[in-house]
């Protein structure tokens, strides 16, 4: 048993040895085609992802340069709706109402806010058109609708808010009162009172 024992004195580490070189490698399997082309496809998928990521930056910066100031822009908006709103009340007001005064004070806050929109056109930013134009969901919001067979069903006849666009971007929808039909019944009913008030004044008469 010792002589056997001293003809094998590594006999175990030798078989562990050979279970190691015996374990399958994907690389050792691999012929040097198929490792020149698995390489090639790696960089290809890492050279597509920095291209991707390239793009994304773009993008980002390209966003950033023209809709950097959107918010702001936005904000600005609330200085026009204030001077129309005060230009307003100004007109309504009984004391004033027909006096030099009113006139220049008007005057003087058409011309701000002429500046203020010329300002906003300079930077890519218009009014969207809405009088007598097809009520649009992506640039209209429709907040009443007035009786008019006048008009096509659906027609901006009335603008509450100006709405504004930042080159191809929403900035603000407009608030507009759209057409809509008479029904025939209240027709009918209102031919029906303007006849009984004719009948009317021609009797007194």
């Amino acid at each position: 048993m010792d002589k056997e024992e001293k003809q094998n004195p590594n006999n175990d580490n030798m078989e562990e040895v050979k279970d190691n070189n015996d374990a399958p490698k994907k690389e050792k399997d691999l012929n040097p085609n198929d490792k020149i082309k698995e390489l090639e496809d790696r960089l290809a998928r890492a050279y597509a992802e920095i291209e991707n990521q390239r793009r994304r930056f773009e993008k980002e910066k390209e966003d950033a340069l023209d809709y950097g100031g959107f918010s702001l822009a936005r904000e600005t908006l609330n200085l026009i709706d204030n001077l129309e709103r005060s230009k307003t009340a100004l007109e309504n007001d009984e004391s004033l109402k027909n006096s030099k005064e009113l006139e220049k004070i008007v005057e003087h806050l058409n011309i701000i806010q002429k500046d203020m929109i010329s300002i906003l056109k300079k930077n890519n930013i218009e009014e969207i058109k809405s009088i007598d134009q097809k009520l649009d969901p992506n640039l209209h919001q429709a907040m009443l609708e007035i009786e008019d067979d006048n008009k096509e069903p659906g027609t901006v006849v009335q603008e509450v808010q100006k709405g504004f666009m930042m080159k191809d971007r929403l900035l603000r929808p407009a608030l507009v009162a759209v057409s809509k039909r008479i029904d025939d019944s209240e027709k009918n009913l209102k031919n029906d009172q303007k006849s009984e008030e004719n009948q009317l004044k021609s009797n007194e008469n």
